[in-house]
C-alpha cells in the first residue's frame, strides 16, 4: 500500500521536548497544542515519504490505562488512534509499562499485513530494534525521527539510528510550533487568568453566613486544600481546618471516638456543600429546601437508550476538559427535566449545587480521568471548573427561556 503510518512514543516526544525547552524531561513543564502537533506530524510525514497518511498511532501511559483528558482529545481527532499502556509510580517517579511492547506489536503487524509502504517512528528506545528489523524484512521503509537534544548529543539508541532507512531531527523551531515551556528565564510564567465563571464561584458570598468567602482563604489553606469525595447522598469537602477555625469531617470523626473530647462546633451548624467549605451556622434553616433536595438526578431522568447514546458521545466527542464536562452534564440534565420551574429553584442556590446532583456530577467527571495522579480525588481547581461549566450551561438555558421573542 502506497501510504504512510506514524507511530509516536509520546513519552519520548514530549519528554525530549520538555528537556529541550524547559531544561528537564518533566511533561508538567510544558504546554502542548495537540491539534497543532498532530497536524505538524501529518504534514511532515506526507512531505518526507511522499505518501498520503493512513493513520497516526499515539502510544502513551496512563494510570490504570484510564484515558486522560489529553488522550480523549487526541482519539477523537481524524486519523489518530491512541494506544495506552500502564503508568505506575515507584520511588516517587512515574514509569510507563507496556508502551514499548505495544509499539513493537503494532509495527510488526502493520508491516506483516502490508498496511503501508512507509513507517515513521518517533521514538528513541532501542527495544524497538527487533520490530524495526522485522518491518524492513517485509519491505517497509522505516523513517526514524528524533527530537533535538538539549545538549546537542543523541537522545536515541545508536543501534536504532544505525538501522533506520531515513532519519530526521525535529528541531526547536519545529517543536515550538506546538509546544512551549511553562517557565521563562528560570521563573514560572504567569498563570492564565481564571475564567469569569470560576472567579464568580470563588468570590460569591455565602448566604446566611458571616464567614469569609472561599476566595478569602489564606494562601496556606489554599495550598493544602484537598479534593472532594462524592458520595451517593452528597459531596463533602475534605479540607484542613484553619488555625482556630472549624473542624473538618476527619476532625469530627476523631472527636466521636471513645474517650474523645466534645465536638467543638455549634450544635446548629451544618456542613457546607458544593463550592462552599467547612461549617456554617444556619440556626432554624434546613440544609437544603425540600423542593431542591427532591430534584431528580440525571440517572433518574435517563432511559436505557439515552444512557447508551450518552456513553457513545462521551467516548467520541467529549474531550474531558473539566469546564466542558460540567457543561455536558448540565445540558443533559436540563434537557430531561420535565418541570422547568425547577431550574428557577436551582438558580436561587447559586453558587451551591444540591448534594445529590453535585455528587453525581463529580462521579461523572471521574470517568474522564480527572481523578488520575491525584490519589483518587479531583483537583480543587478542576472542581471549580467542573461546577463553573455546570452553572454556565444553566445560565445559558435560563437566559434563552426568558429572552424576548424576536421580531
Amino acid at each position: 500500500m502506497d501510504r504512510c503510518i506514524v507511530l509516536v512514543d509520546a513519552g519520548y516526544l514530549l519528554g525530549a521536548a520538555a528537556s529541550l525547552l524547559a531544561g528537564e524531561p518533566s511533561r508538567s513543564k510544558i504546554t502542548v497544542d495537540h491539534a497543532a502537533l498532530v497536524q505538524g506530524l501529518r504534514e511532515q510525514a506526507e512531505s518526507e515519504t511522499e505518501r498520503p497518511l493512513l493513520r497516526i498511532y499515539w502510544f502513551d501511559g496512563a494510570p490504570d490505562r484510564v484515558p486522560q483528558p489529553e488522550h480523549r482529545r487526541l482519539r477523537v481527532m481524524p486519523r489518530v488512534t491512541v494506544r495506552l499502556g500502564a503508568l505506575t509510580r515507584s520511588d516517587g517517579r512515574w514509569a510507563q509499562k507496556g508502551v514499548d511492547a505495544a509499539m513493537h506489536a503494532e509495527l510488526t503487524e502493520l508491516a506483516r499485513n502490508r498496511a503501508c509502504s512507509d513507517v515513521v517512528l518517533v521514538t528513541g528506545d532501542g527495544d524497538l530494534l527487533p520490530g524495526m528489523m522485522a518491518a524492513k524484512e517485509h519491505g517497509v521503509a522505516v523513517h526514524l525521527w528524533a527530537v533535538q537534544a538539549a545538549d546537542g548529543d543523541y537522545n536515541q539508541s545508536e543501534d536504532l539510528v544505525a538501522e533506520a532507512d531515513e532519519r530526521r531531527v525535529l528541531d526547536r523551531t519545529w517543536i515550538t510550533k506546538a509546544v512551549r515551556a511553562k517557565e521563562v528565564g528560570g521563573t514560572c510564567a504567569s498563570p492564565p487568568a481564571p475564567r469569569p465563571e470560576i472567579a464568580a464561584i470563588l468570590s460569591a458570598p455565602l448566604p446566611d453566613s458571616g464567614l469569609a468567602r472561599p476566595a478569602e482563604r489564606t494562601a496556606e489553606e489554599t495550598e493544602h486544600a484537598s479534593a472532594a469525595g462524592a458520595s451517593e447522598n452528597g459531596a463533602e469537602e475534605r479540607v484542613p481546618a484553619p488555625k482556630g477555625g472549624v473542624p473538618t469531617p476527619k476532625d469530627l470523626a476523631a472527636l466521636r471516638a471513645p474517650g474523645a473530647q466534645a465536638v467543638q462546633h455549634p450544635t446548629t451548624a451544618t456542613l457546607r456543600w458544593s463550592s462552599d467549605k467547612g461549617w456554617v451556622d444556619r440556626p432554624g434553616i434546613a440544609a437544603e429546601p425540600s423542593e431542591v433536595a427532591a430534584m431528580p438526578t440525571l440517572a433518574q431522568l435517563t432511559t436505557a437508550e439515552q444512557r447508551w447514546a450518552d456513553r457513545e458521545e462521551d467516548i467520541t466527542t467529549v474531550g474531558g476538559d473539566p469546564y466542558e464536562v460540567g457543561q455536558v452534564f448540565a445540558r443533559r440534565w436540563m434537557g430531561r427535566l420535565g418541570e422547568q420551574g425547577q431550574l428557577q429553584n436551582l438558580s436561587g442556590m447559586y453558587p451551591r449545587i444540591p448534594h445529590r446532583i453535585d455528587g453525581e456530577l463529580l462521579r461523572y467527571a471521574a470517568r474522564f480521568g480527572l481523578l488520575a495522579h491525584k490519589d483518587d480525588q479531583i483537583d480543587e481547581h478542576d472542581r471549580y471548573a467542573i461546577r463553573a461549566g455546570f452553572w454556565r450551561e444553566i445560565d445559558v438555558r435560563t437566559a434563552a427561556e426568558h429572552a424576548p421573542a424576536g421580531d
